[in-house]
């Protein structure tokens, strides 16, 4: 009985939650009974119980009152690491299983560890590549994950792609895994941060069991590892990390990175990492153009109709947060977000004057801040240079006088100081600003082509 009715809500939770999320969190559970309104299961872990609890409680109770006898209001689970899942092998148990990645095929008689809920992050169900907005700034980075995605040999392992706070790195590496999962099902996909990398290989540590921490992430068909800076300066982590990357692209397996600056401009990262980071193919996401946020904005604006097709949107309204919101996209999206719930309740059209009332205080932020983060991703985009040379090492003059420029306005438009400012382009000495401030100063005197590029980035910021 418990198993019949646990089977049908499986069926509409896998649709609703998302194959991953489906296989990694829920599908390890099983029910054991159903009584006064308590559903009770066995979970394998207590980190997969919480994180049920936490985070698809609603769905799973929705899913047994529309098939169950009872109504349920809340769950309770029971710590069963023996327990079998939905009467298929127990989770965590090790079972033969073809590697669809590798091009090497191993034996009938192979046995691989199957990877643990509680190892892989969770992937989140809106981030795969039809929700992904593809624009001039981040064309090479979708189509290399594309490409990625579909797996066999791909011809660059790993693909690393690098860029600021929001410009879409997590969101294609959340579509790389969902649409490489969904050709390959019995491919085992680790997706996780660089800090839950060494967490997990310190937890090793701690509790001796460092060859089931190599084993683990040694067979696996893919790895995918985000912020991959935060293991810089980390000694023991990154020997660990460096072992694992190269057991891994010497079976063929693929390899996905993610960083905030490209591998030879991470500082504390061992030259042996950089070097074999490199080796792969290196996607700087660059900052986003007034058409590319705009056409995010329409996308979401689609998905929003979707859902409450009354809500209302004026003429302008969208441009208008296309324009005003340039330095994150995750605040632009944010800003459209707050539209919307304030639409929805109020039943109002979403005007101009709606939108300025609504979002006053994002908008007062822009107005009243112009960061040295901001600036040098202006200069970036309008000179056409990577982000990261703002505060590299090169000196080739089409990376020099769009530095100069940054530095100038950095000092111009911020209250940050001399040393301040020096540390934000690369930890450059003071009197390294200084110079460049006052080589702009005398340039735009005489160069008017210089002087209008000045004046209009300053609009640009300014607006």
């Amino acid at each position: 009985m418990m198993e019949e009715i646990w089977g049908q809500a499986c069926v509409e939770l896998e649709k609703s939650v998302g194959p991953n999320n489906f296989n990694h969190w829920i599908k390890p559970l099983r029910l054991t009974a159903l009584e006064d309104g308590v559903a009770r299961f066995a979970s394998p872990t207590r980190f997969v119980s919480d994180w049920v609890n936490r985070h698809f409680a609603d769905d799973i109770m929705g899913q047994l009152n529309r098939v169950g006898p009872s109504s349920i209001e809340r769950l309770r689970f029971e710590v069963v690491p023996s327990a079998p899942a939905n009467g298929r092998a127990r989770p965590g148990a090790a079972r033969p299983e073809r590697d669809d990645a590798a091009h090497a095929t191993p034996s009938a008689a192979t046995v691989r560890p199957k990877v643990r809920p509680d190892l892989c992050a969770p992937l989140d169900p809106r981030y795969t590549f039809g929700n992904f907005v593809v624009g001039k700034p981040n064309e090479l980075a979708h189509a290399a994950a594309r490409r990625v995605a579909e797996g066999g040999p791909v011809g660059f392992n790993p693909l690393f792609l690098y860029g600021g706070v929001g410009l879409g790195k997590t969101h294609l590496m959340h579509a790389i895994a969902h649409d490489y999962q969904s050709r390959h099902p019995s491919a085992q996909v680790l997706y996780l941060s660089a800090e839950q990398f060494m967490y997990r290989f310190v937890q090793a540590l701690r509790e001796s069991s460092i060859m089931d921490f190599k084993s683990m992430f040694r067979n696996v068909n893919m790895l995918m590892v985000d912020d991959v800076q935060f293991i810089a300066g980390k000694d023991s982590t990154q020997e660990e990390f460096f072992h694992t990357f190269n057991a891994l692209v010497d079976q063929g397996k693929q390899i996905v990175i993610s960083a905030d600056r490209a591998p030879a401009e991470i500082k504390g990262l061992e030259e042996r990492i950089k070097s074999r980071l490199s080796c792969g193919l290196i996607v700087d996401l660059h900052p986003t153009t007034y058409e590319l946020r705009l056409g995010i904005l329409q996308s979401k604006t689609e998905a929003f109709r979707r859902k409450d097709p009354e809500v209302r949107i004026g003429d302008g309204v969208l441009e208008f947060l296309a324009h005003r919101i340039s330095t994150n996209v995750r605040v632009l999206e944010g800003a459209l977000q707050r539209l919307f719930a304030h639409a929805s309740l109020l039943r109002r059209e979403i005007t101009l004057e709606v939108a300025q009332e609504c979002l006053a205080d994002i908008l007062r932020t822009n107005d009243r801040k112009v960061s040295i983060d901001d600036i040098q991703r202006k200069v970036a985009e309008h000179y056409n240079i990577r982000l990261a040379d703002m505060i590299g090492p090169k000196r080739s003059r089409n990376v020099a006088r769009p530095r100069q420029i940054a530095m100038y306005l950095s000092k111009q438009m911020t209250s940050r100081s001399l040393p301040d400012i020096g540390r934000r382009f690369g930890g450059r000495d003071h009197t390294t600003i200084m110079h460049g401030v006052r080589k702009i100063e005398e340039l735009s005197v005489e160069d008017n082509g210089l002087a209008e590029d000045i004046a209009m980035l300053k609009r640009l910021l300014q607006a």
